[in-house]
């Protein structure tokens, strides 16, 4: 069954809105990327974060605010007219809410702990279900009042590729008809001392495969998908083949390979009826780290020996984490739609010096087009700790 993407709204560093995003994103545009302290002890280094302000949690629903959830939000504002044309078709408890995350709202569990620490007690605003990894689903169900299957999948920088995976079996299933989907993360210390543990966070602008990279940049973003089995006005968008394997080579260390990461875009090319040639446009994983890069290159060039056009967006965006499958997921979304008319697609931005160690890949440029006329089929990878990989791949619906 085909699972129509017919709504999609998005906020991150690149803007707070599909049409402000898809400019700056084909435009190249790196300004979301600020350097900053505070975030880890005597360091400074880039993050993409979301700049003003962010509409207010409404009142009733107050124990549950966080900024993961206004973000979230933010983005649900963008299609409410969408979503209440779904309801009053479907009904409130046949519309399904599937999210990924990966720390949800622990930023003010952080402040609300460290609060405790100091003086004994909780401050008056905290409340245990901001932490919950649930939080994002429980909180959107409850503001939109939706009785369908709602619940939050964290398998860290999967996690919403896989909701998107999972929003389209429960359409197969005929559990739901409709789902929004998509994933939301926040910037927060804890994320950021861990990946500075590490020694995974770049002090400069994220370089991928680049032979001088030297980590990643962290960001935050939400996106929210409306997925139905029924195509929506205009050119219809689909998810066509979406899957996922698991190496479990280590826990934060890709197979060096690309085993698993192979696996995933094989069987994604065969669940949605497609070979290698077909694929317009692949948004890679890219985070420019030294074993993700490689790791990836090698699954690529297996898989297209003769090239694919290809591009990381996180120099632009950070790795938005929980919410980084969706994200990408989107910007494939927003190549093919009414948002581009240009049919231009995400550059690659790096400082053009290939690393000699790894297999060369076929680039985009400003000056790459995708063909203005339909079917056309973009692939988006999303790897993760302990060995997991998903890839998706959204076309023009047949």
């Amino acid at each position: 069954m085909t699972a129509y993407l017919n709504a999609l709204g998005v906020i991150c560093a690149l803007g707070r809105d599909k049409d402000e995003v898809a400019r700056n994103l084909f435009a190249g545009d790196c300004s979301g990327m600020r350097t900053e302290a505070g975030w880890v002890p005597e360091r400074s280094f880039p993050v993409a974060s979301v700049r003003g302000k962010l509409s207010a949690i409404p009142a009733e629903l107050a124990t549950q605010s966080s900024r993961n959830n206004q973000l979230l939000l933010e983005a649900a504002l963008q299609i409410r007219d969408d979503i209440d044309l779904a309801i009053q078709t479907y009904g409130r408890e046949r519309i399904g809410v599937i999210l990924g995350t990966s720390t949800s709202g622990i930023d003010e569990a952080s402040r609300g702990l460290a609060h405790y620490i100091r003086e004994q007690q909780f401050p008056a605003d905290y409340d245990y279900q901001q932490q919950e990894l649930g939080a994002p689903a429980n909180f959107l169900a409850d503001w939109l009042q939706l009785n369908g299957p709602a619940y939050v999948i964290s398998t860290a920088c999967t996690s919403s590729a896989r909701a998107l995976m999972s929003a389209q079996r429960l359409l197969d299933l005929g559990l739901c008809d409709a789902v929004l989907c998509g994933g939301v993360d926040t910037l927060c210390k804890l994320t950021l001392n861990g990946f500075s543990a590490l020694e995974a966070v770049s002090e400069q602008r994220c370089n991928p495969f680049s032979a001088n990279r030297n980590g990643i940049n962290i960001g935050e973003a939400a996106v929210l998908f409306l997925m139905t089995k029924h195509a929506g006005a205009g050119s219809p968008i689909a998810l066509l083949g979406s899957v996922a394997s698991s190496d479990a080579h280590h826990i934060s260390a890709p197979e060096p390979s690309g085993r698993g990461a192979l696996q995933a875009m094989r069987k994604a090319l065969s669940r949605a009826g497609l070979q290698p040639k077909q694929i317009d446009y692949l948004n890679l994983h890219g985070t420019a780290t030294q074993h993700n890069d490689a790791m990836e290159s090698l699954a690529v060039t297996t898989l297209f020996p003769s090239g694919v056009p290809c591009s990381s967006s996180k120099p632009m965006t950070g790795h938005t984490l929980g919410a980084a499958g969706a994200l990408e997921a989107a910007f494939c979304w927003l190549s093919l739609s009414a948002a581009n008319p240009e049919q231009a697609l995400p550059p690659h931005i790096w400082d053009g010096q290939p690393d000699p160690d790894l297999p060369p890949l076929k680039w985009v440029t400003p000056a790459d087009r995708l063909a203005s006329i339909a079917p056309r089929y973009l692939m988006s990878n999303s790897f993760a700790f302990g060995g997991n990989n998903v890839s998706l791949i959204i076309g023009d619906a047949p």
